[in-house]
């Protein structure tokens, strides 16, 4: 183990080309998305929502020029470069087509579509279109994630044994409530575990072998999922634990332990977060708290986009289509182990 850890090779996303966005969607995330992109040299141009009165009271409120009562018109929109997707998981697929059909590069909310079959219709048809996509998995654009990418490639923690990463969250037994809601795609798989899968692939890769548990909650989707993902290609040994919950708060913690060394990430690991790298001896080095704290770290996934499409590319180098399919492979095999399956759904 070396006595400093990497510096973070993610630019400032200010850095980034500055292009005209349209927000799909008025919910929390499109809220944090706007405040972490008005931080940035990036615009607000426009928000569309399926009710025009509600799109004018979210544009006016978050300072956007345009507002539309159809998503139709949002991705119509001459004045807009780039579209951000932040409806429910139910609405992914039909959004992104909407945006690609226009020619328009589209960054998708995480989970990317409810299933891996919707994600390559996407996938699909972005190719055809030549247009940009990407899952808006803000983990992967982090300066604190690229220091744990540098430490992993750089071998300082031997070879990679075991991964632990969890999120869980509670919330009120609401029906109406999108993650209690079959028809919106609800569930505590897609709207949080998405974030410890995809971080294991992210160590690891694409597992051989998935041995999953879960317990339903009220409406049928899945209320508790944990797992055991193994048989990695390039890691013989290689084990995650993975786990997510909507019906408690747990520490939303990850670690990854090798022969050598471990990395400890405390909550919330997926947000910018302070990296700590401990010796088998019980030494250890530790990262600057991060400049850019919370949901502001969306700023990064931002910027990262703006420049994939300023460079011509269709996908980025950071999270590539393949491994936002694998991801939700996984996650589909999870889901269908626990019998989590939505509503017209066969996994």
């Amino acid at each position: 183990m070396t006595g400093t850890l990497p510096t973070s090779r993610i630019p400032d996303p200010k850095a980034a080309p500055p292009l005209r966005w349209g927000v799909l969607g008025t919910g929390g995330i499109a809220a944090g998305f706007i405040s972490a992109l008005q931080a940035t040299r990036q615009r607000l141009v426009a928000v569309g929502s399926r009710s025009a009165e509600k799109g004018r009271a979210f544009g006016e409120r978050h300072g956007a020029e345009r507002f539309f009562g159809s998503y139709e018109e949002l991705v119509g929109d001459d004045q807009v470069d780039v579209v951000y997707v932040a409806t429910p998981h139910s609405e992914h697929l039909a959004n992104a087509l909407l945006a690609i059909e226009e020619g328009k590069p589209v960054l998708i909310e995480k989970a990317f579509t409810r299933n891996a079959a919707e994600a390559r219709q996407v996938f699909d048809a972005a190719r055809a279109a030549g247009v940009a996509v990407m899952e808006a998995m803000w983990t992967r654009f982090l300066p604190s994630t690229d220091i744990v990418r540098q430490l992993l490639a750089n071998g300082e923690l031997g070879d990679v044994e075991t991964l632990f990463a969890d999120h869980g969250q509670w919330f009120a037994e609401d029906p109406q409530f999108r993650l209690f809601d079959p028809a919106q795609a609800g569930g505590a798989m897609l709207d949080l575990g998405v974030y410890p899968v995809s971080f294991s692939h992210f160590v690891f890769g694409t597992p051989g072998r998935i041995q999953a548990a879960g317990t339903k909650a009220f409406t049928g989707v899945d209320r508790q999922i944990s797992a055991v993902l193994s048989d990695y290609p390039d890691h013989a040994t290689g084990q995650s634990l993975v786990n997510t919950t909507l019906a408690s708060k747990t520490p939303t913690v990850a670690l990854i332990s090798g022969t050598e060394a471990r990395i400890e990430i405390p909550g919330a690991f997926y947000a910018p977060q302070r990296i700590k790298l401990i010796g088998r001896g019980g030494s250890f080095v530790e990262s600057a708290p991060p400049q850019i704290t919370g949901h502001m770290g969306l700023c990064y996934e931002a910027a990262h986009f703006a420049t994939v499409i300023a460079e011509g590319r269709l996908e980025s180098d950071l999270l590539p289509w393949d491994e936002t399919l694998a991801v939700m492979e996984t996650m589909d095999e999870l889901r269908r182990q626990t019998g989590s399956e939505l509503p017209g759904e066969t996994l």
